[in-house]
């Protein structure tokens, strides 16, 4: 069983529950407060130590209500300065408190003030969930990782600023706070205060991304010209279809950094690489005619490495001179240059004609609902005892390398936690074998999987 559960006595009533939110300076703590709370409260900059004293307010995740509290960044310093009575402070609140979110900045990894703190949170007794903040994107994946060797269990993975991962944040307090009322399927898959499905339109310039969202929204929304680069900045506009608010981000082309030589051009970039990091969902626009090229795979690759769900739209499928050749191209281009996520959805369109973009948003919505999957913890490890009985792991070092344990620690992508007895000499042929596995049974067909190794016994299974 892991320690955050351990530490729980039983549910605490909603109505007097008091959260306090600690951690080092600059790691989110404020954002998160103001993500909580609904409105920008508590003050918000890159500059740390911005948050000095206590704020309190009142909080509702998914139906749970409960008061949080702010705290200013906790600093190894006990004399008698400003920052030593600011710790003072967050002290009081962790004493106050019937739960603490000890949050860290999951792109920077475990600091020795965030091991600091961790030495001193668990010197107390408030229960403690370990948040993984700046978690979206590829970024945060190896701080996520080692955020295990503090202590305290599975690390929740969010990013406050974006809204993700608020649902995981939800089940971890409800252990503590008591139920919530019950909550539509659709509002915990939605996670964030909008609920919105983010889709972020992408490809090369003059694919027909612009003609694509203008398409989509039934009016010229946005400009469109012959002339590659007419869209600089992302343009993000909400629309209704199957009954879910989507929120469409048309983006700049983007081109080989080669090609990149003006400052605005450049900016359009990192705003459209932007774009896609915060993403739910990516459409990648191709021209019929010149189908998945190198660009066009450079650019698949950093969707997916950004762990968003990938869905490709060829476009001007109402000109294409030879089709079958096109989807040839694709399929072929797909096996050999994008092996690791396998099934990724395929639309041809027109969108200049506004043909088939039912069936794009139809396999955004399925492709969504997938990368917002989760396996069951049994089912996972009846899975794993298979997999290992039908092909054992190399030997390591003239070793067994024993597979103990698996379980899924988020979504948003899928991202699987591991333990094995000697993780550095899994071979990475092997972990493909593991991460192919998952797809069919799991039904996680056409987006990445995250696979990581841990070290250590079974955390669930007491000496």
């Amino acid at each position: 069983m892991s320690e955050v559960a351990d530490q729980a006595a039983g549910p605490i009533d909603p109505a007097a529950a008091t959260v306090a939110i600690v951690g080092r300076p600059n790691v989110g703590k404020s954002t998160l407060f103001n993500r909580l709370t609904g409105k920008k409260l508590a003050l918000v900059d890159d500059m740390p130590g911005l948050t000095r004293d206590r704020r309190e307010a009142e909080a509702t995740l998914g139906g749970v209500s409960f008061r949080v509290i702010d705290t200013a960044g906790l600093e190894d310093v006990r004399d008698t300065s400003l920052e030593a009575r600011m710790r003072r402070q967050t002290e009081q609140a962790v004493h106050a408190s019937d739960v603490v979110l000890f949050v860290i900045d999951a792109r920077e990894g475990v600091t020795p003030l965030d091991e600091m703190v961790a030495r001193d949170l668990r010197r107390q007794k408030t229960p403690v969930i370990l948040v993984a903040n700046k978690a979206e994107g590829r970024a945060g994946i190896a701080g996520i990782g080692e955020a295990y060797a503090l202590g305290f269990g599975d690390p929740v993975a969010i990013s406050a600023e974006h809204g993700e991962g608020l649902s995981d944040l939800l089940d971890a307090l409800r252990r503590f706070i008591g139920e919530p009322e019950p909550i539509e399927e659709e509002d915990e898959e939605d996670e964030g205060s909008s609920g919105r499905i983010h889709i972020a339109i992408v490809g090369r310039p003059n694919a027909g991304k612009s003609t694509l969202m203008n398409a989509l929204l039934g009016e010229e929304r946005v400009l469109t010209s012959p002339e590659p680069g007419t869209t600089r900045d992302s343009i993000a506009v909400d629309f209704a279809h199957a009954g879910r608010t989507l929120r469409l981000v048309d983006t700049a082309g983007l081109r080989r950094k080669a090609r990149i030589t003006e400052r605005v051009e450049q900016m359009a970039v990192e705003d459209t690489l932007r774009a896609i990091r915060l993403a739910h969902v990516v459409v990648l626009v191709l021209d019929a005619e010149a189908v998945l090229d190198k660009q066009d795979l450079a650019i698949a690759r950093w969707v997916i490495e950004e762990g968003r769900a990938l869905v490709i739209a060829i476009n001007k499928w109402d000109a294409a001179a030879d089709r079958q050749a096109s989807l040839r191209r694709l399929s072929d281009r797909l096996q050999t240059s994008l092996p690791q996520v396998v099934g990724i959805p395929t639309v041809t369109i027109s969108a200049l004609k506004r043909q088939r973009l039912d069936a794009l948003l139809d396999a955004v919505l399925k492709i969504y609902e997938v990368w917002n999957r989760r396996a069951p913890t049994g089912q996972l490890n009846r899975w794993l005892e298979a997999m290992q009985s039908a092909h054992p792991p190399p030997l390591a070092r003239g070793r067994v390398n024993r597979l103990r344990y698996m379980t899924q620690i988020k979504a948003r992508p899928p991202t699987f936690a591991l333990w094995c007895s000697q993780p550095a000499e899994l071979a990475e042929s092997y972990q493909r074998y593991l991460v192919n596995g998952l797809r069919e049974p799991f039904d996680l067909e056409g987006v990445p999987i995250r696979l990581l190794l841990r070290g250590s016994k079974n955390p669930y299974v007491e000496d």
